[in-house]
């Protein structure tokens, strides 16, 4: 695969599956991302914010990258977030993603301390510059209090050649136009929030780090194509059908619910690690009317 074209298509951020005693379940990471890609996705994307990233210990990431290389085989690339709450740590686990065969890095801005572009633009390049391998920047001030903004992106794009890709995420659909304006086809643009997808494709994005995906992979892949192929018109009727599912990707309980889609559906659990706990009452009772009505509605693909 060509670096540009890793980007492209539907990339899971892959959720960490854990046991009954609050392991990472390997043998089920394994089944799953196979099966992911098997349904027509052309990468995984792990230890991303959607993947409890922030819980799991520095080793327990590295056995995770170790698993996903071996289950995958060098049919897709493993692309793991590199997110830490140091800099110092965060360009160890670059380094190792790249020496356990990762085929890409999704750079995030350090979790916890956020500040301003001189910092948080030294940290993005510690991780850029650890390794030779191809990077997708991830901007999401939404849940990082960082913003990189199309102008400081455009700085990053004309220092580093390995950064090839940036995943939007600020719920601002102008800023594709405005990373377009500076930077032309430099960066592959990508969509970061389930529920814009076929408006992020009309903007320019090839590609999707998809949460939903988990649970409907089909799906997802069959929307995306028709986005890409068609435009808003062509993807409107599975778009409608979606939505509600994909809207849960976007509240701060976003991991449990779409853990709690994936168990629904027959594939995974909704075990998280604590200090998630699964959702309970009434937000529980309203996730899983839109679930049931999702299933129940479910149109071929």
């Amino acid at each position: 695969m060509s670096n540009a074209s890793m980007w492209h298509g539907v990339l899971p951020a892959i959720t960490t599956p854990f046991t009954a005693d609050d392991q990472v379940d390997h043998a089920f990471l394994a089944t799953h991302a196979k099966q992911l890609i098997d349904a027509g996705c052309r990468g995984i994307v792990p230890l991303g914010s959607l993947g409890e990233a922030a819980t799991l210990s520095f080793e327990e990431k590295l056995d995770i990258l170790r698993t996903l290389v071996k289950a995958l085989e060098g049919r897709a690339p493993v692309i793991p977030g590199i997110a830490s709450l140091s800099t110092r740590e965060a360009v160890k686990l670059a380094k190792e993603a790249k020496a356990l065969g990762c085929g890409g890095l999704m750079v995030l801005p350090p979790y916890v301390y956020s500040t301003d572009w001189r910092e948080m633009g030294a940290h993005v390049r510690a991780v850029i510059a650890a390794t030779d391998l191809p990077c997708m920047l991830y901007n999401n001030p939404v849940a990082y209090k960082t913003d990189f903004t199309p102008a400081q992106i455009a700085e990053l794009a004309g220092e580093f050649s390995n950064l090839q890709a940036v995943k939007e995420s600020s719920a601002d659909v102008r800023r594709f136009a405005g990373i377009r304006a500076l930077l032309g086809d430099r960066l592959q643009l990508l969509v970061g929030m389930d529920d814009a997808i076929v408006e992020g494709v009309a903007m320019g994005a090839v590609g999707w780090i998809a949460g939903l995906v988990n649970a409907y992979p089909k799906e997802s892949v069959k929307l995306y194509e028709l986005a890409r192929d068609g435009g808003p018109k062509a993807a409107e009727a599975l778009y409608k059908w979606f939505l509600p599912l994909l809207r849960l990707d976007t509240v701060p309980t976003f991991v449990q619910l779409i853990k709690l889609v994936q168990e629904k559906v027959g594939m995974g659990s909704e075990r998280v690690r604590a200090p998630r706990l699964p959702v309970a009452g009434a937000e529980r009772e309203m996730a899983l009317k839109i679930i049931d009505h999702a299933i129940a509605t479910k149109p071929a693909v």
